[in-house]
């Protein structure tokens, strides 16, 4: 049973909810439906091009150096978000409360069968998307052929699944539960919440998005592990970023 709190406690839990938002994923769930009505008013959607990895400098040297310290600092909410937790009084340890302690191996396996069950889900909520006219064209790979491509993309890949489930589940979660909310309405919101961010790629992400919350929020809910689901959403997004050809042939937009 959750114990009442106190509501100058009910405020610091809502203000830490609000701060790591904006400084990470709820910041780019603004973008990006703002994108969405920006993509919207110049013409379908289908038309529209979504290009993830992008080159951020011409010359090859100054640009992985932009990747790494863009990667860098997308990471710092996460630190602050465990900052707060570790400030809770009277809590287990973090690694308990996260599900990251042990089972390693076992947490890479159950990653990986998640990633199977998402992936194959992911390519049909494409493919969909791309025929009914509601999904942009994505592009995961845009950095051009160099010797620290592929290692970027792979550091790109694993700083989503950190950041997203990281901040989603290790914090949002837990400070919804700490509020007093149920498992479902947690799912639900948590679900939209993710879907959100991903609105920029159009309709089909988002719905794809909220099913993938659902199902990973059902798991760590009942789990209480977040180690899974930090591996699946690495593969899931390492696969696509390594082999974009998989959505061009599933792209019949």
């Amino acid at each position: 049973m959750t114990t009442e709190l106190e509501p100058q406690e009910k405020k610091r839990l809502w203000f830490e909810l609000g701060l790591v938002a904006a400084l990470s994923l709820g910041q780019s769930a603004i973008y990006a439906i703002v994108r969405l009505a920006d993509i919207t008013s110049r013409g379908p959607i289908s038309e529209a091009q979504a290009k993830l990895n992008t080159s951020m400098s011409p010359r090859p040297g100054f640009d992985l150096v932009y990747q790494i310290l863009d990667i860098g600092f997308t990471l710092v909410p996460v630190l602050l978000a465990l900052y707060l937790l570790t400030r809770d009084a009277h809590a287990p340890p973090l690694g308990t409360r996260l599900g990251v302690r042990g089972q390693s191996g076992k947490d890479l396996g159950r990653g990986t069968l998640i990633f199977a069950i998402i992936g194959i889900g992911t390519l049909a909520v494409y493919a969909g998307g791309r025929a009914l006219g509601i999904t942009a064209e994505i592009q995961p790979a845009n950095l051009g052929d160099h010797w620290w491509t592929i290692p970027v993309l792979i550091l790109a890949a694993a700083k989503n699944g950190i950041v997203e489930e990281v901040i989603i589940f290790g914090f949002g979660a837990e400070r919804l539960q700490r509020l007093g909310y149920g498992m479902w309405p947690i799912i639900i919101s948590l679900a939209i919440f993710r879907a959100s961010y991903h609105l920029y790629q159009g309709i089909g992400p988002f719905v794809g998005n909220v099913a993938m919350g659902i199902i990973f929020g059902w798991y760590f809910m009942r789990r209480g592990r977040l180690m899974p689901l930090v591996w699946a959403h690495f593969i899931i997004d390492a696969v696509g970023f390594l082999a974009p050809g998989i959505l061009t042939l599933v792209d019949i937009g």
